[in-house]
């Protein structure tokens, strides 16, 4: 397995300027969606019980990364540590906008999954990178001492300065919207829910078709991508299980442990993606294998959803007592 996912690391993946601005215009616009949906009103009533989202934050902005980085080491005799290192960085994404309508559909509670979304995405500026240069290095120091990762320098001022360009400013124009111009924001949700969704499918498969063109023979495409996918579904199953049953063991209302179990498992992979593209954050120099933390990355975007969806359709058909 080892050797199919290090196939993927020797590839050296980059977009070119157009293609990094299209996938900047798409994450920004999705921010720009989920900025819309969030309203004063939605906090008010999740704040009055503020047990289950501080629980969620917990969750999201310290289990979920700490877990990822044990895992990546319990994995780390057949794991590389390109692939390691993309399981940090999902693990350290906010929560992906699909959260709110899984959680929805699962007649979970929407206004903490929503709440949950907003609080996240408004700290990714300083959480994603400080939990990405905390939890990297920690794997770091372990993967050298095992001679398996060479010197890597974990970005993060450079992350820092380029998530607030990328998300601070659609957020705070989709939080100017909503709060100056209801009307028009509600207009806007309900085309901006839809084409975020698909433009952010579409990013995805731009990615994985990036990836796919660099290999030569195709046995080489199904074992390194049936590889990652493999990491991916134990990450993701980690993530979802982990909201699940620390939810459980907290004894929250069934509809609050619904939402917390698909918040932690559902990440803004896309922002992954465009930071992974961006070459003054991941230098090439440096950087130089990173095919395997962007199929990891792109894989993540494509299976949440369909775990997503499992989940959510068996929340769905139990009992809430």
């Amino acid at each position: 397995m080892k050797e199919h996912l290090l196939n993927l690391d020797s590839l050296n993946i980059n977009l070119g300027s157009g293609e990094m601005l299209v996938v900047n215009f798409i994450l920004a616009f999705v921010m720009f969606g989920v900025a819309l949906g969030i309203k004063v009103r939605t906090f008010k009533s999740i704040f009055k019980k503020p047990v289950p989202i501080i629980l969620g934050l917990l969750l999201q902005w310290v289990a979920l990364p700490a877990l990822t980085c044990l895992l990546a080491i319990a994995l780390n005799p057949i794991i590389t540590p390109m692939i390691a290192i993309g399981m940090i960085l999902v693990a350290s994404c906010p929560g992906g906008n699909m959260s709110n309508f899984l959680s929805a559909f699962s007649k979970g509670n929407i206004e903490l999954s929503v709440s949950m979304t907003a609080v996240t995405t408004l700290f990714a500026s300083l959480i994603t990178p400080l939990n990405f240069w905390f939890w990297g290095s920690h794997y770091c120091r372990f993967a050298s001492i095992r001679n398996d990762i060479p010197t890597l320098d974990i970005p993060f001022d450079e992350m820092l300065s380029q998530i607030i360009l990328i998300l601070g400013f659609p957020i705070i124009l989709g939080l100017i919207v909503s709060h100056y111009f209801p009307n028009v924001a509600k207009k806007l949700t309900k085309v901006t829910s839809v084409l975020s969704i698909l433009l952010f499918v579409a990013m995805l498969l731009v990615s994985t078709t990036q990836v796919l063109s660099s290999f030569e023979q195709r046995w080489e495409v199904y074992a390194g991508i049936l590889s990652a996918l493999f990491v991916v579904i134990i990450h993701n199953a980690t993530a979802l299980g982990t909201g699940y049953f620390v939810a459980k063991i907290a004894r929250v209302p069934v509809r609050d442990r619904r939402s917390l179990t698909i918040e932690t498992g559902i990440q803004n992979s896309g922002l992954g993606l465009a930071l992974l593209f961006n070459t003054s954050i991941f230098a090439p120099e440096l950087w130089y294998n990173n095919g395997g933390m962007i199929i990891v990355t792109a894989l993540w975007g494509i299976w949440h959803i369909v775990s997503g969806l499992t989940v959510s359709i068996l929340f769905r058909r139990s009992p809430l007592a």
